[in-house]
Formats: structure tokens, sequence, C-alpha cells
């Protein structure tokens, strides 16, 4: 199948997303994008977001926040993306390794977070948020990894808009270690390192997600909002990858390590069929 852009004004969200919500609930990989036209703006890929999730079986418990790439910035308009999280799909970490799948064909990946639970509502209305506002609606600042993962291999080769048009490229979110005492801590000072089979592949911080967590949470405040899906009190939101996007295949295990903080492991699994009667 040859994708085209030139005539992306034929972009049918509505026929796409079905095909990537079965795929995702098969734990099957597809061959291509589902459709002879991508999206282009990230209008159009948030237009298939939502209608994927109307379809999933799932509760929305949360958001996930991307980087868009520079050289995609000015274009799109957007230096950041938006994905769904849900409630099956979100784990606390335990002692032993936190198993996750990987679907054979498609693309997984580990990624380092700071993730924010939201202490109350946000207003209805607001879509222009500041850091600093953003920051009053943090009630815990959690460490944590996010599951990228989509039944299309080559998800983020395609595009930003291709990205959000399937879930913002996430399958899960991993809950670490809740950092009590966040505010008292310089975002440079919050270290992490991620190591996957025994080999280390990423270094950051907290000050690697452009302009802070709580910039991201902002973007994500408003961009919510605006697409009238305010974020609730105890809703999550991670907030970027500090270490990058560590792809991985099942079998393949990885450990986040917050340093004196705390740290996660979690270890890939071949994708099995969801139940969506659960």
């Amino acid at each position: 199948m040859t994708v085209s852009v030139a005539e992306s004004d034929l972009f049918a969200p509505a026929s796409i997303a079905p095909q990537f919500v079965q795929a995702r609930l098969a734990g099957v990989s597809l061959p291509g994008y589902p459709g002879d036209v991508i999206p282009t703006t990230m209008a159009q890929g948030y237009a298939c977001q939502d209608i994927a999730i109307d379809l999933w079986p799932d509760a929305l418990v949360g958001w996930k926040v991307g980087y868009v790439p520079p050289q995609h910035q000015e274009r799109l308009g957007a230096e950041r993306l938006a994905g769904c999280i849900f409630k099956k799909n979100l784990w606390d970490a335990a002692v032993a390794p936190t198993p996750f799948r990987a679907i054979a064909g498609g693309f997984t990946a580990v990624e380092a977070e700071f993730i924010v639970r939201l202490g109350e509502d946000a207003p209805e209305g607001k879509t222009e948020w500041t850091a600093e506002e953003a920051g009053a609606y943090v009630g815990e600042l959690i460490l944590g990894v996010e599951i990228a993962g989509s039944p299309l291999a080559t998800i983020n080769l395609l595009g930003p808009p291709v990205v959000a048009s399937d879930f913002g490229n996430n399958d899960g979110q991993i809950l670490g270690p809740v950092l009590a005492n966040w505010r008292d801590i310089a975002w440079e000072d919050m270290g992490v390192e991620t190591t996957i089979n025994g080999v280390v592949v990423g270094h950051g911080t907290a000050a690697s997600i452009p302009g802070s967590p709580l910039a991201a949470l902002a973007f994500l405040l408003g961009h919510a909002a605006s697409r009238g899906r305010p974020l609730k009190k105890g809703m999550l939101v991670t907030t970027g990858a500090s270490t990058g996007i560590h792809e991985v295949i099942a079998g393949d295990a990885a450990t986040i390590s917050f340093g004196a903080l705390g740290q996660v492991q979690c270890v890939a699994v071949p994708a099995q069929p969801i139940n969506d009667k659960n």
C-alpha cells in the first residue's frame, strides 16, 4: 500500500480509528497505515484519536505528553502532542519486574517519566495555562515509566499527526514511587538512567523535559480542555521522555533508576488479545 499525503482532505478518521482499535485489541501488528491517506495536521490526528477513545472498551484515566521534533514544529504549529492512557493499562510497580506487552511487528518502547496526578478538577473552559498555574493543580509527582506502543511499526517515522492518530503511541503506564518533597528539589537534581538488558541506554533529569514537567502539564491542561475533555482530580499526566525513547521487543527487561529516589523494573512480554468484556 502506498500512502499519499497529497490529498490530505480525503483523510477518513471514522474508517481508520476502528482499524487501530481492533489491531490493539487483537494484539497484532498492522502492515502499514490503515488507509490510503495519512493525517497531515494535528487536528486530523486528534480527530482519529477522539473516535478511538470512544471506541475503546475501558475508562480514560490519563494522558501522555510527547515532544514534537523541532523540524515539524513550525509546519504543525505544535511543540507537544497528547495521547491517551486507559485504566487496564495502568500498573503499580512492584519488587518483581512489571510485565507489559509488546506487539510483534509493531512498535514498543520504554520511556522514563515524571508523572503528575491531578490534585483537583481543572476548569472546563480554560485553554491557556502557564507552568506556574499548572503547578497549583499537582496533587502528586510520581516516578515511573511510559510504555509507548502501537500496532504500526513505522508510527514515529510517519510524523506527529500519525502518532496522535493512534493513541499518541501509548500502550500503558507503570507508576513507581511518589516523590513527596518534589517542590523542594530542583528539576536538574532529579536524575534518571534507563538500562535495557543490563546496558545503559539513556541518562537525563526532569530538566531534560523542555520547559520542565510543569510546562508539559500546562500544555496538556489547555489541550484537553480544548477537546472538551478537561482533566479531573486523580487523572495522570506523563510529562515526557526524560532519557529518550528506547525501543524494545518481547523478552527485553528494563530498569529505570531515579537514583536515591527509587526505581522501576519492567519486562516486555508477547502481546495477547485483550478481552474487552472484563
